[in-house]
């Protein structure tokens, strides 16, 4: 069994750069393959093939997923959020750029701060932790502000807010598995409630909001899919897992600004994004926030 290390090394770094790329630049990737595939529509067929994947990965290695441990409610209410949280983020990108729904997917961290203390009483948040708060607080100003000079306004203002609930669930998913105690069971059973719930409810909202199911995709469109099965809700997801199991948590955690510059840097090239002063003012304080959250005491 590999040893725990107190630092990052070089096999560390390389997977943390490569998972906040793909993270990044997942975004962009979605929302280039809207034309042909409808957005949630893409995000039920990600999770439906990443829990077969995840379930010939378990069986694999010997992993139970369907044992009893009590935990059943609580997996199955962090399921709901994830797919709450994918069904919003997929759902902004018609409405709104790459970039922007990474910024606000990104607050996760601070709702987790905000939260976590009224579920685990022995955490409080210390002074640094609330100047990442108002430093989270002060991007999504920056960056409603920036929404509300665009072109077509109303139709991103509806975008950004369906990605700042995105977010807010996806740190609410986070408070209920520490809440609950989820961190008992293995990590590949927690991802299992996540990606099996959202592959049971994600195509009932797709049908809800109207979206065509079409079937006949270009060799992007299939390219696109693999690659948000295979590589984002699977490979990216289980070395996230494993670097938590194996550097410190708080060192790790500081990588996740870097997402939002990658969706910022490839929605630009790609999509030719527009990148204004206030976007990357925002782009600034959500990283300083979150490493500001994510620092440790003493």
């Amino acid at each position: 069994m590999r040893a725990r290390k107190d630092h990052l090394d070089a096999l560390a770094v390389g997977l943390l750069l490569a998972c906040c790329f793909f993270w990044g630049f997942q975004q962009v990737l979605v929302k280039a393959t809207i034309g042909e595939i409808a957005p949630v529509f893409q995000a039920a067929l990600r999770f439906i093939g990443a829990t077969l994947i995840l379930m010939l990965w378990c069986r694999w290695r010997g992993i139970p997923l369907f044992n009893r441990d009590g935990l059943l409610a609580a997996g199955l209410g962090a399921g709901v959020l994830f797919a709450i949280e994918f069904a919003c983020l997929y759902n902004a990108l018609s409405y709104t750029t790459a970039s922007r729904v990474t910024v606000f997917a990104y607050t996760a961290p601070f709702w987790v701060a905000v939260f976590v203390p009224l579920v685990v009483r022995t955490e409080r948040l210390r002074s640094v932790q609330w100047a990442g708060l108002l430093l989270a607080f002060v991007a999504m100003v920056f960056a409603f502000r920036d929404g509300l000079g665009a072109p077509g306004a109303g139709g991103q203002w509806r975008g950004d807010v369906l990605a700042l609930i995105g977010g807010m669930a996806w740190g609410l998913t986070t408070v209920l598995i520490r809440g609950a105690g989820l961190t008992r069971i293995p990590a590949e059973k927690l991802l299992f409630f996540q990606v099996a719930v959202s592959s049971v409810t994600l195509p009932f909202v797709s049908r809800a909001l109207g979206e065509p199911w079409v079937w006949s995709w270009s060799v992007f469109g299939w390219t696109s899919i693999l690659l948000q099965t295979v590589v984002g809700a699977f490979a990216t997801f289980l070395a996230w897992m494993w670097l938590l199991g194996h550097y410190p948590a708080t060192r790790i955690s500081a990588f996740v600004f870097l997402t939002p510059v990658f969706a910022l840097l490839t929605g630009a090239l790609w999509l030719h994004e527009p990148i204004s002063a206030q976007l990357v003012v925002a782009v600034a304080l959500v990283g300083a926030g979150i490493v500001l959250v994510n620092r440790p005491a003493g």
